[in-house]
């Protein structure tokens, strides 16, 4: 550093300021640190640099799975994000038990990060309070915990949007899908499944326990058996509410190859708003994960500069009900000519 400050004509300091991104270093002042610094090759050491700072320069990420849409759009726009402050990202997949036993029992962020990003996971009270003792900012995303950052959608919210969508196309016999084995994202499940039954009390519709089917995501067999559970009821569904925009296609697959229309016999809605919701022109709830990864980040690096800010913040993210063509009124039941003169 002293020979990128000798060359540059400037203090060590200055060198220090402008390699670390800071604002306080003039346009001029940091093109020649910089130009000096290619010259003769030199990069700041993290490690030392953690000495002196106190700070490694590493912010962490805890997921469940690196395999999904919502992970790859949040972690794109937070990996950017994060560069731009001089700051690296460091992720820890956990997609099983034992992995996540490891985890709790080492803490290997302890000391390698300036902070943790938790995405999607349904902790236990012991995993949330080891979490507490690490020392620094600890950020969910995805999840609102109480009395800790948080970055999230409002998913009572848009469930509750998407079932009244529903409702007012006049559906009343509405089945709500969920998953089961998405690692760690139980906590968005439950409270989709809460919007929807608020949805339907607030509009005077009974909630039946047998329009509430799980299912696994990927699979067209598990949603063919879901479907089959709905269809072989006494009075099934006119519309079906997917958790997940996956499981609506799925059920779709599954509903058009039976010979049932949609959405002319039986409307689908979705959840989450992914690039296959636009290609199979699914109606569904919107919500941005590349903007819940943005948000995550900025209060991550607000924590870390500063431990003022407020540690119980919560953002909450919007969501909307994007109609397409998978959502129609519901049909009007067929009368035959025989049942009209009957009636009449």
């Amino acid at each position: 550093m002293a020979d990128v400050a000798e060359r540059a004509g400037v203090s060590t300091s200055t060198v220090s300021r402008t390699l670390r991104g800071l604002s306080t270093v003039s346009p001029d002042v940091r093109a020649r640190v910089e130009k000096a610094a290619r010259e003769l090759n030199f990069a700041v050491s993290r490690q030392a640099a953690s000495l002196v700072t106190g700070r490694t320069g590493t912010v962490a990420v805890m997921v469940p799975t690196l395999n999904s849409w919502f992970m790859g759009s949040a972690l794109s726009s937070l990996a950017p994000l994060l560069r731009a402050a001089g700051m690296q990202l460091n992720v820890y997949e956990i997609p099983d038990l034992a992995e996540r036993t490891a985890f709790f029992e080492h803490l290997p962020a302890r000391r390698n990060a300036d902070a943790l990003l938790v995405f999607s996971f349904d902790l236990t009270d012991e995993e949330t309070a080891r979490l507490d003792d690490l020392g620094m900012p600890v950020i969910y995303v995805s999840q609102h915990v109480d009395g800790r950052p948080s970055v999230y959608v409002d998913d009572v919210a848009g469930a509750l949007h998407g079932t009244r969508h529903l409702l007012n196309l006049g559906h009343r016999r509405i089945a709500f899908v969920q998953t089961v084995g998405a690692s760690g994202f139980s906590f968005s499940s439950n409270e989709r499944l809460l919007g929807y039954q608020q949805a339907l009390t607030e509009a005077g519709v009974p909630l039946d326990d047998d329009l509430v089917v799980s299912t696994l995501v990927g699979s067209k067999r598990a949603a063919a058996e879901s479907l089959g559970a709905l269809l072989s009821l006494r009075e099934p569904p006119t519309a079906i509410f997917a958790e997940q925009d996956e499981v609506a296609v799925a059920l779709i697959w599954n509903l058009r190859k039976t010979q049932i229309p949609v959405p002319e016999r039986v409307s689908v809605l979705g959840f989450d708003d992914q690039p296959l919701a636009d290609w199979f022109d699914l109606s569904t709830v919107a919500q941005s994960p590349s903007d819940m990864g943005r948000e995550a980040g900025e209060l991550a690096l607000k924590l870390i500069e500063d431990s003022a800010v407020d540690h119980e913040r919560h953002v909450v993210l919007p969501t909307q009900v994007i109609p397409r063509e998978t959502t129609a009124p519901v049909a009007q039941p067929v009368v035959r000519e025989r049942d009209a003169e009957d009636h009449a």
